[in-house]
């Protein structure tokens, strides 16, 4: 096995540098998430 698996070897232009939102999307998407498990947890549990 001779494959070289470090970091370096992935090109930077790969990473969204604006992590701000990023998180905030990834905050919108989870609580989408979170209100559509409510939402089958009311129907499952009626």
């Amino acid at each position: 096995m001779s494959e070289n698996l470090n970091s370096n070897d992935i090109d930077k232009d790969e990473f969204n540098v604006n992590t701000e939102d990023d998180y905030k999307d990834l905050i919108i998407k989870l609580k989408e998430i979170k209100s559509a498990i409510a939402l089958l947890e009311k129907t499952i549990f009626k």
